[in-house]
């Protein structure tokens, strides 16, 4: 048999055939196959072996490794600089690194909140709110407001307390921030319908829960966090509360280093020219 008629059948494309793929070429004896290079129908073009591209090859566990140290030596050096400023800025530019990644975690914590309702507060009189204070003050039965903040089971405990007592006492510990209890009594009177009563200075507010209250069937909202995802914001909060005071303090270092350097220079300077007017007049004389 001829070597014309022979099958190349390295010419063959993976997947499935069809008839307008293959040629019959009447010229040669017997016959000889010949495989186009598009398969199916359509644009779908399968590239040969030899078109097809070689993906990068991955990095080993020692270049990975290499690379590592390279950044850690690099990192030392400029920790142990004799030169202060390079101290400075290398301490600055890795806070303002970590202040950006605390923001964008702290993204993924924001809960979109949902379309205010319809909702009307009931107009209380002078009386009644003297005597809903009055009784606020008097009761024992409080929800406390700790570092986590605002979230679903404070709103909850809420809605429990409400079951029995017309007004409930809400203690918020840490409230350091000035403008922090306001801004608790906002959130709670929003989320839970309520009617904030009085704001103590003692970061106490009295909650009441109105005149024509219905337990609503879900108590904790859906647009409030979890208990968990509610400390990780709060720990994220002072991670990047401590960083910022770090950055602020750091520039100032920088800011008067700077200042030290200048007057340094001014001084050098000075003197240098003290000096050579000290040598010009003795060579006059």
């Amino acid at each position: 048999m001829p070597k014309e008629s022979l099958i190349d059948f390295s010419e063959i494309p993976n997947g499935p055939l069809d008839s307008s793929c293959i040629t019959i070429s009447p010229l040669i004896t017997p016959f000889m196959f010949a495989f186009n290079n598009v398969t199916g129908s359509g644009n779908n073009v399968v590239p040969t072996r030899k078109e097809k591209k070689w993906k990068r090859a991955k990095m080993s566990r020692k270049a990975k490794v290499n690379e590592l140290r390279f950044y850690r030596l690099k990192a030392k050096k400029k920790m142990n600089s004799p030169n202060p400023e390079v101290r400075i800025r290398y301490k600055l530019e890795k806070a303002k690194r970590k202040e950006e990644w605390l923001i964008e975690k702290l993204r993924k914590y924001d809960v979109p909140k949902s379309p205010a309702e319809p909702y009307d507060p009931e107009s209380l009189t002078e009386e009644e709110q003297h005597y809903l204070k009055r009784t606020g003050e008097k009761r024992k039965n409080f929800v406390l407001v700790g570092r986590r903040g605002v979230f679903g089971g404070v709103v909850l405990n809420l809605h429990l307390h409400w079951k029995k007592h017309e007004t409930v006492k809400v203690i918020c510990k840490p409230c350091n921030k000035p403008g922090q209890v306001h801004e608790y009594a906002e959130e709670l009177a929003r989320l839970s319908k309520g009617i904030v009563i009085d704001v103590k200075p003692n970061n106490t507010i009295v909650l009441y829960r109105g005149k024509n209250y219905v337990r609503p069937e879900v108590m904790s909202p859906v647009d409030t966090l979890s208990k968990d995802k509610a400390l990780e914001k709060y720990r994220y909060e002072q991670s990047l509360e401590h960083t910022s005071e770090f950055i602020e303090k750091l520039e100032k270092e920088l800011e008067e280093y700077q200042k030290y350097v200048t007057r340094h220079k001014k001084k050098k300077d000075e003197e240098a020219e003290k000096k050579k007017e000290a040598d010009s007049k003795s060579k006059v004389v």
